[in-house]
């Protein structure tokens, strides 16, 4: 499927303030799953970032603002082509070893009663990482958000905590968040690697599409395998994978020091082309 996106941010730094750092990850790359056909990201000083990649394998993208004024403007954007693997990753080069994503943090704790069926199962590894997705929305529910999950996003989204340099309203999907932290959380009890992971969602019939964020687990035999709790399938053609981390905070599009009023989202745009 070749997905056309267009995402538009923008990060108002604290009055007064003498100079202003964001960290960029906004830049998908080509792999088993997708393939960038082309891809941009704007914003003012972005000719003179410093361009890396991080310790997750991420590209990310330094950009100093000298004496900002009033809200910067981000947009990225370009075309990229997906390809159905059910899930399937596999083992991708310039990343960390998967024992990093057994870590567990304070977002990804996770319930005994999430992961304790779990314990000693004589199925596969694969067959645990599906049924503990199936947990996952049975315990959180298809529809609405429970009170736990809502806090758990409200911290990922940085919405009550300014001072960590969090994402503000630029979140995923209602509701991906909490699911996807849950599901890293089973899956780190259970000694499993799990990582968070951010992109964009083309929508379902209704026509809705959005920035989104889902889970990765890793298995022995197959390599890397995607579960999106929230929609309880393995992401497909219609998913564009961005950035991976421990955890929310960790994958954030956009962080920017110092946080002012955060980082909010003005327009996501993901159209499947013909």
């Amino acid at each position: 499927m070749r997905i056309s996106i267009r995402h538009q941010l923008s990060v108002t730094p604290p009055p007064g303030t003498a100079n202003a750092v964001l960290q960029l990850l906004l830049t998908p790359q080509s792999g088993p799953t997708q393939t960038v056909e082309s891809w941009s990201v704007e914003m003012e000083g972005i000719g003179n970032a410093g361009g890396f990649t991080d310790a997750f394998g991420n590209i990310a993208h330094l950009v100093n603002q000298s004496r900002p004024e009033g809200a910067l403007a981000v947009t990225a954007m370009g075309v990229v082509t997906t390809t159905d693997r059910h899930g399937v990753l596999g083992r991708v080069g310039r990343e960390p070893v998967p024992a990093l994503y057994k870590r567990i943090t304070p977002l990804t704790k996770a319930s005994a009663s999430l992961y304790g069926k779990f314990r000693g199962s004589k199925e596969s590894r694969l067959d645990v990482l599906h049924g503990l997705m199936a947990r996952v929305g049975e315990l959180l529910g298809t529809d609405e958000p429970t009170t736990a999950q809502s806090q758990s996003q409200m911290a990922a989204d940085g919405s009550q905590s300014q001072s960590q340099g969090n994402v503000g309203e630029g979140k995923p999907h209602a509701g991906a968040t909490g699911y996807a932290h849950a599901f890293i959380g089973g899956a780190r009890a259970l000694d499993i690697p799990a990582r968070y992971v951010t992109g964009y969602l083309v929508g379902a019939e209704d026509g809705q599409t959005s920035f989104h964020a889902w889970a990765e687990a890793y298995d022995e035999a197959l390599g890397w395998i995607g579960f999106d709790p929230l929609l309880q399938l393995c992401p497909t053609d219609r998913h564009v994978r961005l950035a991976a981390g421990l955890d929310a905070l960790g994958a954030q599009p956009v962080r920017a020091v110092p946080a002012g009023d955060g980082v909010r989202d003005v327009e996501v745009s993901v159209e499947a082309l013909a």
